[in-house]
């Protein structure tokens, strides 16, 4: 409940503050006649056509990442794992690089980055599996490869272009800047498809920890449940960043975060980590927003400032225990 009562007053700051500032009984007013569909005048129209969407993105954006970095580091064991582990940002990034390049309508940008991350997953899948099994070393390494070969790609084609480099930049490091009710309503979907899929699997990614071996002899199709996972993640990661581009370390730092305050049950890690981890997203936005007023900072800058120091200290935190 702490948890829950800290994200609502992010949320509340975050639609509140801006270049113009909104008093937080104003805030609360404006979000209640936007949700009963009243006619909105002055500065209602700021909090509920403009800052709510962009939060309410932020959100869904953070909470995403957060929940697909925790079923990845269950899936494949591994700490280190995070929601781009099978190349979707890369492929999401050469997606984009392609639009802009073409001189596509900016709105099928996003369109091009989730097939990319898409098209860059099922790639990694390709090359890792083996007969029927797909191996957690080879699904890494398969990753890191395709994600490697795409990133090259979209550097080449930005040399080709210099004069679309800023608009793809924006991308790379992540961008709410462009969130509204359409970006709301398209990721929404997903995130209650493949967030709920992720939470329904909560249990077997619990006997998973046990080992391949342990798990299989439990009944658990363990090659299954890690095509189901990555498939799910990745569609939802893809989903995520192709309407609020590459946003680094939320999915990384926060299921670490959850684990030692709430412990490795996934059933409580998941669905932890996605609130922590769309508060956070919020707060980052935020601070990109007003840092540097009247221009901002790319969402991703900040979360990266913020969350790799963070990780470092939890790395060496956890080597001195």
């Amino acid at each position: 409940m702490l948890l829950l009562g800290l994200v609502g007053l992010a949320v509340l700051l975050a639609v509140s503050l801006g270049s113009v500032n909104v008093s937080p009984a104003a805030t609360v007013q404006a979000l209640w006649h936007g949700l009963l569909g009243r006619s909105l005048s002055g500065d209602e129209v700021i909090v509920w056509q403009l800052r709510f969407p962009r939060v309410a993105l932020g959100l869904l954006v953070g909470a995403s990442l957060a929940l697909c970095g925790g079923a990845y580091q269950g899936v494949f064991r591994n700490p280190l794992a995070d929601p781009y582990l099978m190349g979707v940002a890369s492929g999401a990034g050469l997606g984009a690089t392609l639009a802009v390049v073409a001189g596509w309508n900016a709105a099928l940008v996003p369109l091009a980055a989730m097939v990319g991350g898409l098209l860059s997953v099922s790639l990694s899948l390709s090359l890792a599996r083996v007969g029927r099994r797909l191996p957690p070393v080879r699904l890494i390494l398969s990753g890191v490869v395709v994600g490697s070969i795409f990133t090259a790609v979209s550097t080449y084609l930005l040399l080709l272009t210099e004069d679309r480099v800023r608009q793809v930049f924006s991308f790379t490091l992540g961008n709410l800047a462009f969130g509204g009710w359409a970006q709301v309503r398209a990721v929404l979907p997903y995130a209650l498809i493949g967030g709920g899929l992720l939470l329904l699997l909560a249990r077997a990614l619990n006997l998973l920890q046990l080992g391949d071996l342990t798990a299989r002899s439990l009944g658990l199709p363990v090659e299954r449940l890690r095509l189901l996972v990555i498939v799910a993640a990745s569609l939802l990661t893809a989903a995520a960043v192709s309407y609020a581009g590459i946003i680094g370390f939320v999915g990384l730092v926060t299921p670490h975060l959850v684990r030692r305050l709430w412990g490795p049950d996934h059933r409580v890690l998941l669905p932890i980590s996605a609130l922590a981890g769309g508060g956070l997203l919020v707060l980052s936005d935020l601070l990109a927003r007003t840092l540097t007023r009247p221009t901002e900072l790319p969402v991703g800058v900040v979360t990266t400032l913020l969350g790799g120091p963070f990780f470092l200290y939890l790395l060496r935190s956890s080597r001195d225990e």
